[in-house]
């Protein structure tokens, strides 16, 4: 979670006092990183167990962050710098007095190091997943990156590339360049390239060197062989976020130097904000003031900590709540699979149970082997105690002290607490948790569980989980198949492709298939559990149509499992399973498949699936993300389906999408959204994420998603073009995908508080439209964006308001006295559709102003922004600001502003109705000379 993000319940004031009174270094156990005297610390920078050892590595990673360290503080005009900063080193490498880790990981690392490449090689890039502001979830660097010195040339130094990242990754600003549009029409009709700020100079280079624009745009369409090439000595001092690169690029775009036409993720996504404005609008900013004088901020310090064995404890609830609702069976088949299948070989495993008192039920033994394992299911609670009194504290007291035996301190080590029990003085040993090192994981079962569990899982950086008390609900093996070992190493987990539960009547049958693509295979597993007497009728198909029946499986009729291992590599393709029913009433079955990879050098597909914050409050939604990948490389067109579970009401569904709009922020970056807002009950819901990806159609996205430093292909020195090594792209090698794939992954939970108990009126207005276009083509204007709902992105909306102004300031800050399109044709289609809608630039060249641009031609800027209306008169919040120009041709007469219009056209009418009198009066006085002139001549005649 996020340094923003809401923290769930919070805890006592006792609770809050002591902290304050143990010191501040305990705040930061867990939290992040913090600002703390306009410095960061807990900035922890992880490498991937992949990462080969290099003795330049970590010198370069210091070297990086103190140039950045300075280079921020400046920029940020002394506001802040990088004070203390972790390095985790991975396991694999030799052990070389570093510290012990306590509760960081890989997971939970700001920045990661790997050697794996994207199509564009080497760029330094944030994944941001959220809004404007918003912070984004990691920033990635490449070992080739940080041991390359020649990259920066292409980049600039790696500490200024560093602010970069950290601008993105903290503040939540965006790219203010667009290689997709790397040029643009401004206001006076020019062709300019898309930069920021306008001040930035170069030239446009064509195959042979230098060339006018006009060789390289034709049409509006950039040349092939054509690109733009900056000047490497420049006078602009502005933006990092556009060419931190520069030299003379020193601070961020403020709302003097913004360019605010651009066509950049900047203006689009903070509606044409600078990044200036974006920053001092942080929390970092607002809680914080320049530091005084002119002193430079010390260097930053840095600690190198490694892990050490890994140690995990289970601590596990045996009061008598225990035996309601199945939550015991529950406990002991996941945690039999969990022993038997999930945790990592090498763990030292141990058990305690509690009830009033903690018990130590096995001391920690390492898992070598199978025998290992089942030794260690042995140890597992097998009934439940007479008592109801639960004491958390002494559960988790007694994990501790397992984990002191081996190695004197819990340093690192990980508890998985799973408890029904409603513990009051569980606040009572959070001091003891936070000193701990440890990280707990929290299970919480029922509605009884205590209200404030999660803190744990909060303060220590641990996952937190909730099992409905539903017989069908697999929530508690998911949350067992979730737990890893946080290393970052994907070759040695185990990826879960199945889970589904249902009631099944007597003699009836639950059938379904499992897809095993050709990236997993390894370690293999299929469980089988039930509720009543003995094990269902079971038969397994492999794709080869090799029979598995139920003597084939392992079963534990105590636990009422059933489970099978296929050895080797499992069969890539359509596995599919029949479990009948053979008992004489009803009962829930369920079905597990986990498997691992295949390859060590191919990464399998993988699916994480979170929310945005921990708690919220009715009417608030919560967002639900799932990030869907290979490596690192985004899968698309997957079919991502979130089910949403509350101790009470029926399960929820629904579809996550990605296609830049709603709760997605951009579009085909493999992180898949969806707001939820279908609360029933106050309370704990939990979340779970299915994935499945057809063979037909296209998987990898051919870019790595995110905000990357821009890749410069060369600059002009003195006059000499002087070109960059080109960049390096790393193909992707596309394999068959015969069978598709399945993916399912828990998200955890989360808290709603304020739901009411009645029914209530519509409180969900339509989500904001967050990818507004405008294209110009001959005398109309042409909108797109995708439709919203009429509750956020579902459903669908009533009307849309469309407002166009000359004034990009306007239109943002006073949109409702803009100038109104007539939408009374356009009729909102359901939400994710595509709405199209044209008017004619005529009816509005009357309301704005024109500008002249050169000898032959004027124009105009029109900026359009639109706002969803439900049937309840709800509406959504004004969408981004798209623009187009409009040509007026040269001999038109010259559009006035709307202000003046009325006054002008008046003008303009009494001069023409008085030339009308002139001609008239003219007009006359001819034909009357000329009469008289023809009477006198007539008189002539007669004479």
């Amino acid at each position: 979670m996020t340094h923003g993000d809401s923290a769930g319940p919070v805890c006592s004031l006792k609770f809050v006092t002591l902290l304050v009174v143990l010191g501040p270094e305990l705040l930061f156990l867990g939290a992040g990183v913090q600002l703390q005297e306009n410095g960061y610390n807990g900035l922890l920078v992880a490498i991937n167990p992949q990462v080969s050892e290099d003795q330049k590595l970590i010198p370069n990673i210091k070297e990086m962050i103190t140039e950045a360290s300075y280079y921020l503080f400046n920029a940020t005009k002394r506001r802040v710098f990088f004070r203390n900063i972790k390095i985790l080193i991975p396991a694999t490498w030799k052990a070389n007095n570093y510290s012990k880790v306590k509760q960081e990981s890989y997971e939970k690392a700001n920045v990661i190091v790997t050697d794996w490449y994207g199509a564009h090689g080497d760029d330094p890039y944030t994944l941001q997943y959220r809004g404007c502001g918003k912070e984004g979830k990691y920033i990635h660097f490449t070992l080739d990156f940080l041991l390359n010195d020649d990259l920066t040339a292409v980049y600039g130094s790696r500490g200024r590339v560093f602010v970069h990242e950290w601008a993105h990754l903290r503040w939540g600003v965006f790219d203010e360049y667009n290689n997709e549009k790397p040029f643009y029409v401004n206001g006076q009709n020019q062709i300019k390239v898309t930069r920021c700020s306008s001040d930035i100079t170069g030239i446009f280079l064509c195959e042979r060197g230098p060339c006018p624009q006009e060789n390289c745009i034709i049409s509006k369409i950039l040349q092939e062989g054509c690109m733009f090439i900056y000047n490497s000595t420049q006078n602009a001092t502005a933006s990092i976020m556009f060419m931190q690169s520069l030299s003379s690029v020193v601070e961020f775009c403020n709302a003097s130097t913004h360019n605010q036409e651009a066509p950049n993720l900047q203006n689009q996504m903070c509606s044409l904000r600078s990044t200036w404005d974006v920053i001092t609008d942080s929390d970092d900013f607002n809680n914080s003031f320049p530091m005084k004088g002119t002193e430079l901020p010390p260097p930053p310090t840095f600690s190198l900590i490694q892990a050490g064995d890994k140690v995990v404890c289970l601590v596990l609830d045996v009061s008598s709540k225990m035996a309601k609702a199945d939550r015991f069976l529950q406990l002991q088949q996941a945690a039999e699979f969990y022993l038997m299948q999930i945790v990592e070989i090498h763990t030292f495993v141990g058990i305690a149970s509690f009830n009033s008192k903690g018990t130590i039920r096995a001391q920690l033994h390492q898992i070598n082997n199978d025998d290992d394992r089942k030794l260690l299911v042995s140890y597992l609670p097998t009934t439940v105690s007479a008592e109801a009194e639960t004491s958390i504290c002494s559960g988790l007291k007694k994990g501790f002290e397992m984990v002191e035996k081996l190695n004197g301190k819990a340093f690192g080590s990980v508890m998985i607490l799973v408890t029904s029990g409603d513990d009051e003085h569980v606040t009572n040993c959070f001091l003891t948790v936070l000193s701990s090192g440890s990280t707990i994981h929290t299970i919480a079962l029922g509605s009884s569980a205590v209200k404030n569990l999660e803190e744990l899982s909060h303060l220590t950086g641990g996952l937190k989980f909730f099992v409905p008390d539903k017989s069908n609900s697999n929530s508690m093996l998911d949350a067992f198949s979730r737990i890893s070992s946080g290393t970052g190493d994907i070759f040695q987990q185990h990826i879960q492709l199945e889970s589904i539960g249902e009631y099944v009547k007597r003699h009836h049958q639950l059938k379904n298939t499992v897809t095993v693509d050709h990236s997993v295979g390894n370690d293999t597993t299929f469980l089988v559990t039930w509720q009543t007497s003995g094990p269902p009728e079971i038969v397994l198909f492999d794709p080869n149509g090799r029979k598995y029946y139920t003597d084939d499986f392992t079963t534990n009729l105590a636990f009422r499992t059933a489970r099978l291992w296929i050895p080797g590599t499992a069969k890539p393709g359509l596995w599919t399973y029949t479990l009948n029913n053979t008992h004489h009433s009803p009962q829930a079955l369920k079905v597990t498949v986990t498997s691992g990879a295949s390859r060590s050098a191919v990464p399998p597909a993988t699916v994480e699936a979170f929310v945005e914050r921990d708690s919220t409050h009715f009417p608030h939604p919560v967002t639900i993300y799932a990030i869907v990948r290979k490596g690192f490389y985004p899968i698309l067109n997957a079919t991502v389906t979130a089910t949403v579970e509350s101790e009470t009401a029926d399960p929820v569904t629904l579809k996550l999408f990605d296609d830049g709009a709603g709760a997605d922020v951009i579009k085909n970056d493999g992180i898949y959204s969806r707001y939820f807002f279908s609360f029933a009950v106050n309370g704990r819901y939990s979340l779970k994420v299915h994935v499945n990806h057809s063979p037909s159609i296209s998987a990898l996205a051919h870019s790595i998603p995110g905000s990357h430093a821009m890749y410069v292909p060369g600059y002009i020195t003195n006059g000499n073009i002087q070109m960059n090594a080109p960049r390096k792209s790393v193909g992707r090698r596309e394999e068959e995908q015969k069978w598709g794939f399945s993916r399912i992954s828990s998200g955890g939970s989360f808290f709603v508080l304020g739901v009411p108990a009645d029914p209530h009126p519509d409180v969900f207005p339509p989500c904001k439209i967050i990818d507004l276009e405008a294209v110009k083509s001959e005398e109309e204007v042409t909108l797109s964006w995708t439709a919203p709902g009429g509750d956020f992105d579902q459903g669908q909306a009533n009307s849309y308001e469309i407002r166009v102004s000359k004034s990009l300031q306007n239109i943002q800050d006073d949109f409702n006295n803009a100038i109104l399109v007539n939408t009374s044709k356009l009729n909102p289609q359901q939400a994710g559709t595509k709405e199209i809608f044209t008017f004619s630039s005529e009816l509005f060249t009357n309301g704005l102003e024109h500008q002249p641009d050169g000898e032959t031609q004027k124009s105009l800027r029109i900026y359009v922004a639109i706002r969803a209306v439900d049937r309840n008169s709800l509406k959504s919040a004004v969408s981004n600001v798209a623009q187009a120009s409009l040509l007026i041709p040269p001999n038109s007469a010259p559009v006035f502003a709307r202000d003046d219009f009325m006054l002008k056209g008046v003008l303009t009418a009494m001069g023409f109705i008085g030339i009308i009198c002139l001609i008239i009066v003219v007009t006359h006085c001819v034909l009357n000379r000329k009469t008289r002139a023809d009477k006198k001549e007539n008189e002539t005649k007669l004479l």
